[in-house]
């Protein structure tokens, strides 16, 4: 296993969302504070950037063309070439909050969730779905920092991230129908004690998950059915923020991380923590992640 650093200190703050598109052999990901999208060509190592004007919670393409953001409370739709934002939705009208990671599952639906503004306002997020047909409707609340969300192989099974109490949740999936029940934690980070705070999350073709640890310089390799670890990467960056599968095989793990809220010290002892890292020998693949159908 190797760990190396792919572009040193891209972000100004918080990278997150990476997000392979095997089409164009690209990966993309977002720095959500510092308000820019970027993409990153396999074949190339060009880097392109857009500086956007508000917080950005994820970035995935969409089938039709151009693709979906997480944009302060909306989902709205970005042209990569003109840099244009237009909105599809908003949600939480009433409350103070921003959407945050998002997925989409086999159906092309896009899962969302957001968090509050203030973190002392812990517990006003949820977690959301924008069906293909344009429709949004809320799943879960009483969400502090929505996070991680994957599918098992045969879409049967569902994992989900609540990041300040530290819980992985899985729960039973209707691919069908596009909804979950029988939520159960599987994974108490605050139990375990010594990996930070679950963030970000991807699932590879064993079905096992791997989760961001942030303030935990890790990403731990996790079987969701005993929740016991099963392997661990270790970065030199201690808010790792989450990470996904791409490259031509699928074999190589993209993973972000970020400085916001580090003080000084830290920032000391880990001088590459707005970078973003590459990680390849693991000996396991991903899957080619699905794109909003809507």
């Amino acid at each position: 296993m190797s760990v190396e650093v792919l572009l040193e200190n891209v972000f100004t703050e918080l990278g997150e969302g990476p997000h392979w598109d095997e089409a164009a052999q690209t990966l993309y990901f977002v720095d959500n504070l510092g308000q820019k999208v970027f993409s990153w060509n396999y074949r190339t190592k060009e880097v392109q950037t857009i500086q956007l004007e508000k917080y950005v919670g994820f970035i995935i393409p969409r089938a039709k063309g151009g693709h979906v953001i997480g944009y302060e409370k909306t989902i709205s739709s970005l042209d990569w070439d003109t840099k244009n934002v237009s909105l599809i939705t908003e949600v939480d009208n009433n409350v103070n909050t921003k959407v945050n990671d998002a997925k989409c599952d086999a159906r092309g639906r896009l899962w969302f969730g957001t968090m509050g503004v203030e973190m002392s306002k812990a517990g006003h997020g949820s977690l959301y779905c924008l069906y293909t047909d344009g429709t949004v409707k809320k799943h879960m609340d009483k969400i502090a920092i929505s996070n991680g969300l994957v599918w098992s192989s045969d879409n049967k099974r569902m994992y989900y991230i609540d990041s300040i109490p530290g819980k992985v949740y899985g729960m039973d999936y209707d691919i069908e129908t596009g909804t979950f029940n029988n939520e159960k934690v599987i994974i108490d980070f605050k139990a375990i004690g010594t990996l930070g705070f679950p963030d970000g999350m991807t699932i590879d073709t064993e079905d096992k998950i791997w989760v961001a640890c942030f303030n935990g310089a890790k990403v731990v390799r996790f079987d969701p059915v005993t929740g016991g670890q099963l392997q661990s990467i270790d970065f030199p960056a201690k808010r790792i923020t989450s990470c996904c599968f791409g490259g031509p095989n699928y074999d190589e793990l993209f993973v972000t991380c970020g400085r916001s809220g580090a003080p000084e010290q830290e920032l000391k002892d880990f001088p590459l923590s707005c970078s973003l890292f590459r990680v390849t020998g693991l000996g396991v693949k991903g899957s080619k992640p699905s794109v909003y159908e809507g």
